[in-house]
């Protein structure tokens, strides 16, 4: 006789701001039974789930576990997971006793609208906590194309600190990148378009190839005046990147040395390049303090700030 599967457990999402919002869509999308309820609502009085998700902010996770509690809220065979990535599964241990077990499950992934869901496959999901809540939060990570890891010791702080450095850093580093593209020539509408596919690319590359291999460029072959060229178009056409750009070049020397594709002096040589052009920028410049004073008295100008978002789901801070 055929071994019947385990049915697909039924989930409940508090919390219908970005993550919430997209894990909840790609539940549906798999066929797992998911409810959806905004946190700014008052608690329902009864929860039919295996596993509820807090998706709110860190600060109001663990005074929600309280609620929870106090309210009697979760049936004690649902587990309760978090999906913050700075706190481990102790933010929720007011509702230890009260359930099957809790747990973190962050997923490793940039949610930047409630509208729009990224593609979770091939994503991580770092889940920590009580054995049952870590399996059902495993379970429901593989059911999404996703893997799920368990690193012990985790530093949470510095984990989410560096996907802070990556997500929230490729964004901006993107925008930049975009405003040299409009410089240049490219429409505006069209630059992002240009960008997103290169960053693909640049992921791709990350993990696939891992470190160094995944870098690419001028640094990487040691073309000193490439990065020469690049500099001085940067001072012409868009002179606050110069600093980033450097400090994006420092950041690659190392794994280019490490690679190897040329020989040692020429990236002694993009070295040189690189800090006689800090060494200009930190004589002649106007100071990392000037510099974010007209940046902030730039964005304050009528013709240069973004349309207020007016919508009340965009302000949602869940």
């Amino acid at each position: 006789m055929a071994r019947r599967r385990d049915p697909k457990p039924r989930v409940f999402v508090l919390g219908a701001g970005k993550v919430g919002t997209a894990l909840a869509r790609a539940l549906r999308a798999v066929g797992v039974r998911t409810t959806l309820r905004a946190a700014r609502k008052a608690l329902p009085t009864t929860l039919d789930a295996d596993v509820v998700v807090l998706a709110v902010r860190d600060r109001d996770i663990h005074p929600l576990a309280e609620r929870m509690r106090d309210a009697r809220l979760v049936p004690a065979h649902a587990v309760v997971v978090h999906a913050a990535g700075a706190l481990d599964a102790e933010a929720l241990a007011p509702l230890r006793g009260s359930c099957a077990g809790v747990a973190q499950m962050h997923p490793m992934m940039s949610f930047a609208s409630r509208r729009v869901t990224p593609g979770l496959e091939r994503g991580n999901v770092h889940v920590q906590g009580d054995v049952i809540a870590v399996a059902r939060s495993a379970r429901l990570a593989r059911l999404l194309g996703m893997t799920p890891r368990t690193i012990p010791d985790l530093d949470a702080v510095a984990y989410h600190a560096a996907a802070g450095l990556v997500a929230n850093g490729a964004a901006a580093l993107a925008a930049v990148g975009a405003q040299l593209l409009t410089r240049a020539g490219v429409p505006p509408g069209v630059a992002p378009k240009m960008l997103g596919p290169l960053l693909r690319s640049v992921a791709d590359n990350v993990e696939r190839l891992g470190f160094p291999e995944a870098l690419t460029g001028p640094v990487r072959r040691g073309d000193a005046g490439g990065v020469e060229k690049h500099l001085a178009t940067l001072k012409e056409k868009l002179p606050d990147a110069v600093e980033l750009y450097l400090a994006a070049a420092r950041a690659q020397l190392p794994l280019a040395r490490a690679i190897g594709d040329a020989p040692d002096e020429t990236f002694d040589a993009v070295g040189r390049v690189i800090e006689a052009a800090q060494k200009k920028s930190d004589v002649h410049g106007a100071g990392p303090a000037k510099r974010a004073d007209a940046r902030a008295s730039s964005a304050s100008s009528p013709s240069q700030r973004p349309a207020t978002r007016s919508s009340s789901a965009e302000r949602n801070p869940e």
